[in-house]
């Protein structure tokens, strides 16, 4: 009898969850059932995401789920079709969904759209892109404890993949759920390119935009990049400085505090203090995929001037001078030097009276900022970059003038250290130590890359670890050896540190064939560079001296 019930609930269950290999579910709602009260909100509100099934091209059975969670995206540019698209990687424009799919995996898209009525009351407008980090996150909890109710009996544990923000919610609703007892049946977290330790946006472009809408000119087409952007929710619990700590009254003018990086009050501080609270997922294996540079490679140069130009701001009534000519002089600096303080922003407003090239100012404004003594300014920290050119959607002439004008088009975005969680070192600019990491494997690439840029290294390292294939140490036989890549990946050359000298060491590099491509002999001594030339892909570096010390790891080459 209990053979013929098993078999009965097996053929019940590929009836109701089978589908068509390679097709794909309706796009859902999903409410949270526990809710989040907000600083400055009056009650606590349920959330609402949006979620969409890619069944795998195999058997079309949801039995072994990716559930892919999306980032801060206030304006839902990206829809859920938009976020598989932006799975392309390479020259070949091949598809991380596509490749899993095909393996056998299902991939589950979670997105937030950019407003909604809150299923608790029907009335109150919540910017789900935006939105409170943990109120997202027990959508995704919601989802979670969905798709382990349909996946199919013996089915794969889940796996987790969070880019930019949709990190830290992936990461705090796994968290969560083992503080309540609650089973996500996740084996692994992939983070990618998340501000674990904070999110950075040079506080001179902060102060600029915020003056041009709230201060004398007044522009409102600059408005959605205040209000949407800079004072949503999670972009205030997530900046590592924010110009709303640095205003009086005024709401622009700087205050008489100190201008060192301070987070938006009442928000960042909260929320790191609880994050670092919560720690990390304890019952899956968390990994990390980062954007920055792990080299110490900085993007631009601290106190660089990012822009100076002259924009006709067009003919203007001033009385008693009537239609007169206007325009705008905008200068913005990147941050300065350790312990160095500079003037980040300057805007003066003039008019043409009179006589014509006899420009009056009608109004000026100026902000500084400070840098601490422990690390120049953030804006040109090693981490994920910014595209400031992205800002250029072509409908509005003034922020394409501004665009085009730029000296430089990128900014730190996610610092590495951040990336990495390394909350131990002041210095954005140190290189990072990976033991200083809380998570269970990384991928940092040698030079900066633009924020979440999926590239053949780090999609490789993001395959291995779907598939199992730890990228890490397999074999480190001999007592009191000590060994380790300073970089993975690498270029043109492997960095290998040792505590002790080694003599005769046998260096070899295997492709995944198994063929060996690389063979040498050497002293290892301390930190010694190796120079390779390799195509890319991942190779096995074995290590063995000739005192009997062995060493395997899997590298990627970029």
């Amino acid at each position: 009898m209990k053979k013929i019930t098993l078999l009965f609930v097996l053929i019940i269950s590929s009836v109701l969850y089978a589908q068509t290999p390679g097709g794909e579910s309706a796009i859902t709602t999903i409410d949270a059932t526990i809710p989040y009260q907000g600083f400055g909100e009056p009650s606590a509100l349920l959330g609402s995401g949006e979620y969409k099934i890619f069944y795998d091209n195999v058997d079309g059975v949801l039995d072994k789920p990716i559930i892919f969670v999306d980032g801060f995206d206030p304006n839902d540019s990206r829809d859920i079709d938009s976020m598989y698209s932006l799975l392309d990687y390479g020259n070949s424009n091949e598809n991380l969904g596509d490749i899993v799919r095909d393996e056998g995996y299902d991939l589950i898209v979670l997105n937030f759209p950019e407003e909604y009525l809150s299923p608790t009351d029907g009335t109150t407008l919540i910017r789900g892109g935006a939105d409170f980090i943990q109120r997202n996150a027990y959508i995704l909890v919601e989802l979670i404890n969905t798709i382990n109710q349909d996946k199919v009996m013996d089915a794969e544990q889940n796996v987790v993949i969070g880019p930019s923000m949709g990190g830290l919610i992936s990461r705090y609703a796994l968290t969560y759920m083992e503080s309540q007892t609650l089973d996500h049946d996740t084996r692994l977290y992939i983070s990618f390119d998340s501000p674990h330790q904070g999110a950075h946006v040079p506080i001179g472009i902060q102060y600029l935009f915020n003056y041009m809408v709230n201060g004398d000119p007044g522009i409102s087409e600059a408005e959605p990049l205040v209000s949407g952007l800079l004072n949503s929710a999670a972009a205030k619990q997530m900046l590592i400085d924010h110009y709303l700590a640095h205003v009086d009254g005024s709401g622009y003018n700087q205050a008489a505090i100190t201008h060192t990086p301070i987070g938006a009050p009442n928000f960042r501080d909260a929320f790191q203090t609880e994050l670092d609270g919560m720690g990390f997922p304890q019952d899956s294996r968390n990994v990390s995929i980062t954007n920055g540079s792990g080299s110490g490679q900085m993007t631009g140069t601290p106190g660089t001037e990012l822009i100076n130009h002259t924009f006709d701001t067009g003919a203007a009534d001033v009385p008693p001078f009537g239609t007169v000519n206007t325009r705008a002089i905008i200068t913005v600096n990147f941050a300065p030097l350790a312990s160095q303080s500079i003037v980040v922003t300057d805007f003066i407003g003039q008019a043409e009276i009179i006589i014509p090239g006899n420009w009056v100012t009608g109004f000026s404004y100026n902000a500084s900022a400070e840098s601490t003594a422990s690390s120049d300014g953030l804006d040109n920290a090693p981490g994920g970059q910014f595209d400031l050119f992205s800002f250029d959607d072509g409908t509005n002439p003034i922020i394409t003038e501004f665009v085009q004008n730029l000296n430089e088009q990128y900014f730190d975005f996610i610092p590495t250290l951040s990336g990495l969680a390394i909350s131990s070192e002041p210095n954005w600019y140190a290189t990072p130590d990976i033991n200083d990491s809380p998570f269970d494997n990384t991928y940092i690439p040698v030079i900066n890359e633009p924020h979440v840029t999926l590239t053949d290294g780090n999609v490789a390292f993001a395959l291995a670890e779907i598939r199992g294939e730890t990228l890490g140490i397999t074999d480190n036989s001999l007592i009191n050896f000590e060994i380790k890549l300073q970089q993975n990946p690498v270029e043109d050359q492997i960095t290998i540190l040792s505590e002790g000298v080694y003599h005769e060491s046998l260096i070899s590099i295997f492709d995944m064939t198994g063929k060996q491509v690389f063979k040498e002999t050497i002293t290892l001594n301390n930190r010694t560079s190796i120079p390779i030339n390799l195509s890319l892909g991942v190779y096995v570096l074995d290590i063995q001296t000739k005192e009997g010390g062995k060493y395997k790891s899997k590298i990627i080459v970029n």
